[in-house]
């Protein structure tokens, strides 16, 4: 399934994606699930699943698409987790993978704005994979983990570098309103299968900037899920944002930052494309 959060006519609902259309169905759960976070777990998969292929009440164009999680209880980001980024960045290897936090204020959904705030210029792009978890726990084994996943989107976690950089703590860079995108839909891991065989680009104004398989990826996702379920209990709808490849703006030569008019897009296999436009704000 693909599932969506997206508002219509000043109503934020959730809903599947069948073909050109959204199958609606906060309308049917809404008042016992207000938001898609709350049919996250393999329960409520199964109940979202049992309306997959309905007709269709909206057209997917006629909606404002939102962060599919809009909600999360944790958003947790892995720093320098592909080698052509740690390359890049000339760091060694780390022993554990490099957690920080994002906060949900800090997201936007599928086509809306990103943007480059007033206090600095320094707007770099972040190619991701996303998981979001559906069975929640503590002390997850790595051979398990994959069965805490309910599905993946693509993400594009935008970083103010300046800001990134004022102290060893990455918050401020990563948490400017509006600055992380996350959509344009969750795909369900029953049709993803083994997440290392995919693929992720990012485009700016349709160049490529970024493109890895996810097999490059330092901790892979079992491993990320077991780290952090090792110190924190994980609860369906959180979100894992597993780390960028090389190729980010900071790192090249000239330094390349997002500015208002540009069009930046997330890819990966089997998922779909993430596409955002850049403004001032």
């Amino acid at each position: 399934m693909k599932l969506v959060s997206f508002r219509k006519d000043g109503r934020s609902a959730y809903g599947i994606v069948e073909g050109e259309g959204i199958v609606d169905a906060h309308a049917r759960f809404g008042g016992d699930h207000p938001t898609l976070r709350s049919l996250l777990d393999p329960n409520g998969l199964k109940v979202l699943a049992a309306l997959a292929g309905a007709s269709q009440d909206v057209a997917l164009a006629s909606v404002e698409l939102l962060p599919v999680v809009p909600d999360p209880q944790n958003i947790f980001c892995i720093g320098v987790n592909y080698m052509s980024h740690l390359i890049e960045t000339g760091r060694p290897k780390p022993d554990h993978p490099m957690v920080f936090l994002r906060v949900a204020s800090s997201q936007l959904g599928h086509l809306q704005p990103m943007v480059r705030p007033d206090e600095s210029e320094q707007l770099d792009f972040e190619g991701e994979l996303a998981v979001v978890i559906g069975k929640g726990g503590r002390r997850i084994a790595k051979a398990d983990a994959l069965d805490h996943v309910a599905g993946y989107a693509c993400y594009n976690d935008g970083s103010i570098r300046d800001w990134q950089k004022h102290t060893t703590q990455f918050a401020p860079g990563k948490n400017f309103d509006r600055t992380g995108a996350f959509g344009p839909w969750l795909v369900t891991s029953d049709e993803i299968g083994d997440p290392s065989t995919l693929n992720i680009w990012t485009r700016l104004n349709g160049e490529v900037m970024q493109q890895a398989p996810l097999s490059d990826l330092v901790f892979d996702i079992p491993t990320l899920i077991a780290y952090l379920s090792s110190f924190a209990t994980l609860s369906p709808g959180d979100v894992i944002v597993t780390g960028t490849t090389g190729g980010v703006g900071a790192f090249r030569t000239p330094q390349l930052w997002m500015k208002p008019g540009d069009v930046v897009e997330i890819e990966v296999d089997r998922i779909g494309v993430l596409r955002n436009p850049i403004v001032q704000g």
